[in-house]
């Protein structure tokens, strides 16, 4: 995994995930497992070498909760290492990833979620605060070195902009 990123109350998990579709599965069904509160960040990371997989990591918050987790997850037979595989990562679980669903406004996604920024693919500037985004229901924006969340967007038709990450890709020449 390279050398882990360690971080007060993070802690990675190796489940042997190869696509993230598995992944963002098993991390919204650790959130329900575990009962874990909303404010709680959950990214992905590409581990590349011998063995490429993609690894989880929760962002807990507080001593507490990281020492109850690690137990429940022992407990399942799961292991689990402090910090994170690199300081960036793909979020799946961030405060108000909830509410971001249908149709919002980027002041909407900024104000309802812990997203601190858009960007809009091969444009400079900002979006407007009052461009729509086309959510999809599929919101993933990523952890950047700083700590921000930021969420990469792109063109859509009338205006509007979408995640630059689609729910459901098209693979590379299906058609062919």
């Amino acid at each position: 995994m390279g050398a882990a990123v360690v971080t007060p109350y993070v802690l990675t998990m190796d489940a042997g995930v190869r696509d993230l579709r598995a992944a963002d599965h098993l991390l919204h069904a650790l959130a329900v497992e575990l009962a874990l509160p909303k404010h709680v960040l959950g990214c992905t990371h590409l581990v590349r070498g011998e063995r490429p997989r993609i690894v989880v990591s929760l962002d807990l918050a507080s001593a507490p909760l990281l020492s109850t987790v690690e137990e429940r997850l022992a407990a399942r037979g799961h292991q689990v290492t402090p910090g994170t595989p690199d300081p960036v990562g793909r979020a799946v679980l961030y405060a108000g990833a909830a509410a971001l669903t249908g149709t919002l406004t980027v002041t909407d996604v900024l104000s309802r979620s812990a997203i601190d920024r858009v960007t809009v693919l091969g444009s400079p500037d900002p979006p407007a605060p009052d461009t729509r985004l086309v959510t999809n229901g599929h919101v993933r924006p990523q952890l950047t070195v700083e700590g921000e969340l930021v969420l990469a967007a792109m063109p859509a038709a009338d205006g509007a902009l979408v995640p630059f990450e689609m729910p459901d890709p098209t693979p590379c020449c299906a058609d062919h």
